[in-house]
């Protein structure tokens, strides 16, 4: 009943959330605002579960230890990237100015009336968030098990998560200094540092977050847990490099003057040595 009151207390504080966010994005005309809350949700969602299942604690020091974990990890992901967005949004803006809407929410609201987001931008958000938070709730609720085996997926996946967030954060860096140089001093194309291993290295780097946080989470439960909750790292990945993230992004940067070049001799996801030319 622990898991369950978790799983229900997760979709509870994610449908709060969205439904607060819709209502502000109303207000502000600006669709762009559940990209900030993206990443403070899964805090909130990791914090409320582990309150509510200690509050019927049943499992030993090490199940209390991982619990803390999994919401350190989330709470240092999300925190960061809920200020990385923010900061991306309002960074370049001058005193009063109000950032313009993202490119993507602005070609699908072309023409449209507001409950056309409801059910595409914040409801399609909100159930992501639930599906992929999953592992991490299954991991704060559930006792970590007994057998020997049962710790080297945590550690590896505490292992995993921390080269996903320096590739997302180092990659972010490396993108945000280079926007930082005047367009007509630098080069059309961005493709030093990790950006000439990989054409997306902050979403191969978020990928890897919740792969990491499904070993501590899931397949750190017992192969049970992790064979019920790997649907969450796959539709995350999926959604990184072929719905979403990348390949959507893909299509506008085809159009700018030496891309097809870099993306002809650059991994799109996966950091691999750049081809020859």
């Amino acid at each position: 009943m622990t898991l369950v009151a978790a799983l229900v207390a997760a979709a509870v504080v994610v449908a709060v959330l969205m439904t607060g966010t819709a209502l502000l994005a109303r207000r502000v005309g600006r669709l762009a605002v559940v990209d900030v809350v993206w990443g403070a949700g899964f805090v909130l969602v990791a914090v409320v579960a582990a309150l509510v299942v200690s509050v019927d604690d049943a499992g030993g020091p090490g199940t209390t230890a991982r619990r803390w974990l999994l919401v350190l990890l989330v709470a240092v992901w999300g925190g960061r990237l809920a200020w990385h967005i923010r900061q991306r949004a309002h960074g370049l803006l001058g005193p009063g100015e109000t950032p313009p809407e993202d490119p993507r929410y602005a070609d699908l609201m072309e023409g449209k009336p507001f409950s056309h987001a409801v059910t595409r931008v914040f409801l399609t958000q909100g159930v992501a968030m639930w599906l992929v938070a999953t592992p991490v709730v299954v991991g704060i609720a559930l006792a970590v098990p007994e057998d020997p085996w049962a710790r080297w997926p945590i550690a590896l996946g505490v292992v995993v998560w921390a080269v996903g967030l320096t590739f997302e954060a180092v990659g972010d860096a490396q993108l945000a200094a280079y926007k930082a140089v005047p367009k007509e001093e630098r080069p059309s194309v961005m493709d030093t540092g990790l950006w000439a291993w990989s054409r997306h290295p902050n979403y191969f780097g978020d990928a890897c977050v919740w792969w990491g946080l499904w070993l501590v989470g899931g397949l750190g439960s017992g192969w049970v847990a992790g064979l019920a909750t790997v649907v969450a790292p796959v539709a995350m990945t999926y959604f990184l490099a072929f719905a979403t993230g990348a390949r959507l992004l893909e299509r506008e940067m085809m159009r700018r003057p030496g891309y097809p070049e870099y993306a002809a001799r650059t991994s799109m996801f996966v950091p691999l040595p750049p081809k020859r030319a």
